[in-house]
């Protein structure tokens, strides 16, 4: 038999292993730098963003009440079948667009980013400016 085999999971997958809990750990320490910066109000709610390999999603959080406002994704029902020929930093811009239509809906003008764990540039960015273009002070 091969060296290979006789070696434990933890030292033969210790190459693949330690970028992935290095970048968790910069990610963790984002999000917390981030948050503690940020509270969201019922005036000027708290624009949280997650985004998955496909889909982007955003939720509008008055943290002073602890309730969601207004939330939108690439799944929602009011833009998820017109989506289909954007790629994927468009598609977030829509997003963008659809809440902050919602959120002048409810009579709010202002917003504060909450981009967590993520670099602000991509399709993070393109949310921000497309809520930008649609009225949304952020």
């Amino acid at each position: 038999m091969s060296q290979w085999f006789e070696l434990d999971d933890a030292e033969h997958t210790r190459g693949r292993k330690l970028p992935t809990k290095k970048v968790e750990k910069i990610r963790i320490k984002r999000k917390k730098r981030v948050r503690g910066k940020i509270f969201g109000t019922e005036t000027r709610p708290r624009l949280s963003v997650f985004r998955s390999s496909r889909h982007i999603y955003v939720q509008a959080i008055a943290d002073d009440v602890g309730r969601t406002l207004a939330e939108v994704s690439t799944l929602s029902k009011e833009i998820k079948g017109t989506l289909d020929a954007f790629k994927k930093v468009d598609a977030a811009k829509e997003v963008g667009k659809l809440v902050s239509k919602k959120l002048k809906a409810l009579g709010i003008e202002c917003a504060v980013f909450d981009r967590g764990c993520y670099l602000y540039h991509g399709r993070v960015e393109a949310l921000a400016e497309g809520a930008r273009e649609s009225g949304l002070k952020l």
